[in-house]
């Protein structure tokens, strides 16, 4: 049996250290996924036909629902990414506590502040992206027209007039653009002030109309009702700041179905039907929305999504989908887990770059990363409780261990845990004619279970 691969990918260290220190605390890394990134080729392609929609001036809407762990976010953050290097704009925003899709006291707000502050481009991929885009939108409306026929005053403003029309006829297009102008006549007199107060109102950060009035000259301020009217605007804007479309991402669905009352659930998933109606019947144009949601915050009938009778109707997978067959043009994609190959390959990857960061020479061979993923599905319930994120934080784990002790054989690190803490200290069972048949170690299970580990 050969050693894995020792020449380590070249990803730099900074990279390197947010993925594995990310990775270890559970959470998924914002940049370096393509260094890491295996399987769900199924999934990823769905979602990339939705891109090319999106272009063409389509919209689209998915759900994406898998398990705690199961790879959810890190789905969406692998099509944030591309999404970004293919000219894409990206708002994503995680549901919480304080920032729903509906609220009473400020929480869709808080979630579309959210949104824009998170909005990042293929320049700006950690985010802050508004004024870029702005800068950006504000340098192509201007025009440059060619060496025998430089652009007018008079040619600007009518490309302007003609590129805004069709916003104006959108729900808040009026005001939408009269913003856009005055943070462009802004910039091109050079007024920063003025600038950063059209910021502030495209941030949704005005508190009062007055304050509004005295600042801008209008009265009219982003809030909690009518804020998915300001994102479908702004995906129908970017277009003409050179972008394909605006994406948006909203994970963590179970905050709404934490929500303890009943009417306030309901009035976030109307959110979701109008988000999803828009995007389905044409209303919305060069925009993407994806969720992420757990199965129990999708499909409970009590609390979830599906408690909402006419999302309900709308998202329940047909007769024809099986196991083996799924659909994945539906609304709502099922992560399925990886298998035991791909996860293989990614703790492989995992190792390369822990050399590579930490500069050793990779010590676990093939043989040792098979037993690793034995130990991990040995565990009592392993097959339908184990996810990505536990493998994965506990190979990590091992890798830092067996740095830090070098002198310690890697045998012996995976025996030590291999031969740990199986319940009772059972010896052996009863086979069918009652004679007794000697168990597996401790902790371990058949090796005949393991075929597919066979390499």
């Amino acid at each position: 049996m050969t050693e894995t691969a020792t020449a380590a990918p070249r990803v730099p260290k900074r990279v390197a250290a947010v993925i594995l220190n990310s990775l270890k605390g559970g959470v998924v890394p914002r940049i370096g996924l393509p260094y890491i990134t295996v399987g769900r080729e199924t999934e990823i392609r769905a979602l990339l036909t939705d891109l090319s929609l999106i272009a063409d001036g389509g919209a689209s809407f998915r759900f994406l629902v898998g398990r705690y762990g199961s790879g959810k976010s890190f789905l969406l953050q692998t099509i944030r990414t591309h999404a970004m290097g293919e000219g894409f704009v990206v708002a994503d925003a995680d549901l919480s506590p304080e920032r729903r899709l509906q609220g009473g006291q400020g929480q869709g707000l808080a979630t579309y502040r959210e949104l824009i502050r998170n909005l990042s481009t293929k320049t700006r991929p950690e985010g802050g992206a508004l004024g870029l885009v702005l800068d950006r939108w504000v340098h192509e409306s201007m025009g440059t027209g060619s060496i025998d026929s430089p652009a007018t005053d008079a040619d600007a403003a009518d490309a302007l007039r003609d590129q805004l029309a069709p916003l104006e006829e959108l729900v808040h297009g009026f005001d939408f653009t009269r913003m856009l102008r005055i943070y462009r006549d802004a910039s091109i007199e050079g007024d920063d002030e003025r600038k950063s107060h059209a910021l502030k109102w495209f941030r949704g950060e005005y508190r009062t109309k007055t304050e509004a009035k005295a600042e801008l000259g209008t009265s009219v301020i982003i809030g909690d009702d009518d804020w998915y009217d300001y994102v479908k605007l702004f995906a129908a804007f970017l277009t003409g700041a050179g972008y394909k479309g605006l994406l948006v991402l909203i994970d963590e669905l179970v905050n709404l179905f934490k929500i303890p009352n009943a009417i306030t659930r309901q009035y976030n998933y109307e959110k979701i039907l109008t988000m999803y109606n828009d995007t389905l019947q044409g209303k919305a144009r060069h925009l993407g929305i994806i969720m992420g949601g757990t199965p129990q915050s999708i499909e409970d009938r009590r609390r979830g999504v599906f408690s909402y009778e006419a999302l309900r109707s709308r998202l329940t997978q047909g007769r024809f989908a099986t196991e083996g067959m799924r659909d994945m043009l539906a609304p709502i994609i099922h992560l399925h887990p990886l298998t035991h190959e791909e996860l293989l390959v990614l703790i492989e990857k995992l190792q390369q770059i822990h050399a590579g960061y930490f500069g050793y020479a990779p010590r676990l061979t093939t043989e040792h990363l098979v037993q690793f993923l034995q130990i991990e599905f040995g565990r009592v319930g392993a097959d339908t409780h184990l996810t990505p994120r536990e493998v994965i934080r506990d190979f990590i784990e091992l890798l830092d261990i067996a740095y830090q002790n070098p002198e310690t054989p890697v045998e012996e690190l995976l025996g030590n845990v291999g031969s740990a803490g199986a319940p009772g200290g059972d010896t052996g069972g009863t086979d069918a004619a009652g004679g007794t048949v000697a168990s597996p170690a401790a902790g371990q299970r058949d090796p005949a279970e393991f075929a597919e580990f066979t390499i």
